[in-house]
C-alpha cells in the first residue's frame, strides 16, 4: 500500500511537470547556481554527518546527487526530484514505524535523518549547474517540488466513506540549531511515527495523516500552510498542529495571535510584523482553538502534565503598551503574542485556524495547536560541544512525547467542537 501511494503521487506530479514545466528558453534565460543557504551550510558540521551516517540516510543523498547529475533535461530532473523526495519521506516514515532496515544504530524514532538528508538534497539542487541549463524559475520549481514531496505534503491520503475517522497532524523541523546542532524536534518525530497509522477512538477507528513544515518565515508568508491544508480540512474530522514548547509540559493553546515577534528562523532571518495572509482587510487579530481542551487536560494522557493555556500578550484597545492577559484577549485589542508565543508555532496555529474559519468550519471541525515538552538530553549530556548526538533518556523522552500526542488525539477525536 505504501509503495502504491508513492508511485501514484510521483506519477501525478511528474505528469503535472510535463504539462506545465517552465521552459529554458534562450541562453539569456538560463539562471546561475546559487550558494548554499545558511541552513544548508550547517550540513558540513560533524553532527549532521554523524546523524546521516548512523541512520543510513547518507546513501539516499548520494543516490539523489548521482541521478540528478545524470538528468539531461528539466523534465528528467523534475522526475528525479519528485521520485526521490517522495521516497525520502516514505523511507523516514517506514524507519520510524519499524519497517525496513534501520540503516544504523540511531534510534528509529529520530526525526533528524530526514531533516539533514532533505537539506543535502536541496543544496544539490540549489548549487548544481547541469549542462542543459536551468532558468531561475525552473530551479525554484525543483526546490519547491523537493520540499513538498519530502515533507509529506503531497502524500496526504484521507480515507473516504464512513467507518473511518480522518485526523490531520502537522510537525516541524528542528530549530535553534546554532545553539545546539544536535537538536531534534518531537513534533517532527511525532509526524513520522503517526503518518498513516490508525487510532482506536471512542467513535471508532481514525486514520492519521501528517506533514512536516520548515522553520522559515518566508515559506509561511508564501502560503505553504494554506496550500497544504486547504484541500483536506473540509474532509477532516480533527486537525492538530504540533510544535515543541516549554520544558516538562504540554499546552493546548486556547488563542492564537496575528503577530510575528522577530525571533530568528533556521535561516537566521527575523520578521517583526503582522502575520501576512491573503485578504488582510478581513484578518482578525485573534483566532481560537476548537479542540476539546477541557477533556484533553482532564484525561490521563501520559507522564507530562497538560495545561489549558489561556494567556496572551496584547495592546489593549486605545493603548500603546503590550500587556499580558492571563485569561485571553480583551475586545478590540491588538495581538502581540498568542498562548503559543509569537514564533512560527503560533503562526501555524493562527493560519490553520483562520483557514478553518474562512472555510466555514469553526462550528463543526475541532482543531487547534498542541505544544509538546522540550525534548531534553540526559543529565550528563547537556554540552553541545562535547555531548553525544543521542542518549537513552533523550530517546525515552521522545518516545514518551510521541505516545502522549497519540493519546491526546485519541481523546480529542469524536469530541464536540469547543468554541
Amino acid at each position: 500500500m505504501n509503495s502504491i501511494r508513492v508511485r501514484i503521487g510521483v506519477l501525478g506530479l511528474a505528469l503535472l511537470a510535463g504539462f506545465s514545466a517552465p521552459t529554458a528558453g534562450s541562453a539569456a534565460a538560463v539562471g546561475t547556481a546559487a550558494a548554499p543557504t545558511v541552513e544548508e551550510q550547517r550540513l558540513d558540521k560533524a553532527v549532521p554527518q554523524e546523524i546521516l551516517r548512523r541512520s543510513g540516510f547518507d546513501t539516499a543523498t548520494q543516490r539523489f546527487a548521482r541521478d540528478l547529475g545524470a538528468a539531461h533535461s528539466y523534465a528528467q530532473a523534475h522526475r528525479v526530484v519528485v521520485r526521490e523526495g517522495s521516497a525520502l519521506w516514505r523511507r523516514a516514515v517506514d524507519r520510524a514505524q519499524g519497517r525496513g532496515p534501520a540503516g544504523g544504530d540511531l534510534s528509529r524514532d529520530d526525526d533528524r535523518p530526514l531533516y539533514w538528508a532533505r537539506l543535502a538534497m536541496t543544496r544539490e539542487v540549489r548549487t548544481s549547474a547541469p549542462g542543459f541549463g536551468l532558468s531561475d524559475g525552473q530551479r525554484s520549481a525543483l526546490l519547491d517540488a523537493l520540499e513538498r514531496t519530502s515533507r509529506g505534503q503531497t502524500d496526504i491520503r484521507l480515507p473516504g466513506g464512513k467507518g473511518m475517522g480522518r485526523i490531520l497532524v502537522t510537525g516541524f523541523d528542528p530549530f535553534t540549531l546554532d545553539r545546539d546542532i544536535r537538536i531534534s524536534n518531537p513534533s517532527g518525530a511525532t509526524a513520522l511515527a503517526l503518518d498513516g497509522t490508525v487510532i482506536e477512538t471512542a467513535d471508532g477507528p481514525a486514520r492519521v495523516e501528517t506533514a512536516v513544515f520548515p522553520v522559515r518565515w518566508a515559506d509561511f508568508a508564501e502560503g505553504t500552510v494554506e496550500r497544504t491544508l486547504r484541500p483536506y480540512l473540509k474532509r477532516a474530522d480533527l486537525f492538530t498542529t504540533v510544535s515543541q514548547g516549554r520544558v516538562g509540559r504540554f499546552d493546548v493553546e486556547r488563542t492564537n495571535g496575528a503577530w510575528r515577534g522577530g525571533f530568528g528562523d533556521n535561516e537566521n532571518v527575523s520578521r517583526t510584523e503582522t502575520v501576512p495572509v491573503d485578504d488582510p482587510a478581513s484578518q482578525p487579530q485573534w483566532t481560537t482553538t476548537t479542540l476539546p481542551y477541557a477533556r484533553i487536560v482532564a484525561a490521563g494522557t501520559g507522564r507530562f502534565p497538560v495545561y489549558d493555556n489561556t494567556s496572551v500578550t496584547e495592546i489593549p484597545a486605545g493603548g500603546t503598551q503590550a500587556v499580558v492577559r492571563p485569561d485571553g484577549p480583551t475586545p478590540g485589542s491588538t495581538a502581540r503574542a498568542g498562548g503559543g508565543g509569537d514564533y512560527l508555532s503560533n503562526e501555524i496555529a493562527y493560519r490553520a485556524t483562520l483557514l478553518r474559519d474562512r472555510l466555514g468550519l469553526h462550528d463543526t471541525l475541532p482543531g487547534g495547536h498542541v505544544h509538546t515538552p522540550v525534548l531534553q538530553f540526559g543529565a550528563g549530556n547537556t554540552d553541545p560541544a562535547t555531548g553525544s548526538v543521542t542518549d537513552p533518556e533523550f530517546v525515552r523522552n521522545r518516545l514518551d512525547i510521541i505516545a502522549q500526542v497519540r493519546t491526546i488525539l485519541k481523546v480529542a477525536a469524536g469530541s464536540p467542537v469547543t468554541s
